[in-house]
């Protein structure tokens, strides 16, 4: 299972954010990158205004890239700590048993009958994706997002279910 991305309420999902200038015609490291959505040509919005991803390096786990409109250092300086997103409609699609996370969010989570609490965001953690789940008696539990863990999910009856036995035996 790999969940991946979030969402603000204008229904986008957020790719990275700007981190240092590299080099001086304009491109950027990307920090908490999500390098589905940092692909050449992708639209995205920096502060507000729409762009195009003009030059796409790096690696995955260290892209570089610049963007329609920042033409030097002082540019991709300017933009340092923004929020890079993506249009949810224009994010490649994903692959059997993979959910953005916003899809994730707000779900009912269940063990069989039992009623768990409801996911409050999707958190990254060293060796995998957990949800993060308010409980009914106002605590908060961590489910790993592994298919020991989750049983079912179904985005559109905003439903998760899960085996509360492998995540309180961790």
């Amino acid at each position: 299972m790999n969940p991946r991305g979030s969402t603000s309420e204008d229904d986008s999902l957020q790719a990275g954010r700007v981190g240092r200038a590299h080099g001086l015609d304009g491109s950027f490291y990307v920090t908490r990158a999500r390098p589905r959505l940092l692909v050449l040509g992708a639209e995205v919005t920096i502060a507000g205004a729409s762009t195009a991803i003009v030059r796409r390096a790096g690696t995955d786990s260290h892209p570089i890239v610049r963007v329609r409109g920042v033409e030097d250092r002082a540019g991709a300086q300017a933009l340092r700590g923004q929020a890079l997103s993506v249009a949810a409609a224009d994010a490649p699609p994903l692959a059997e048993g993979e959910w953005w996370a916003h899809e994730l969010e707000g779900c009912a989570v269940r063990d069989g009958e039992r009623h768990v609490g409801t996911v409050t965001r999707m958190i990254e953690l060293p060796s995998c994706e957990a949800l993060e789940v308010a409980t009914e008696s106002g605590g908060e539990l961590l489910v790993p997002m592994v298919k020991d863990a989750i049983r079912a999910v179904d985005v559109l009856a905003k439903s998760i279910d899960v085996n509360m036995g492998f995540v309180e035996d961790r």
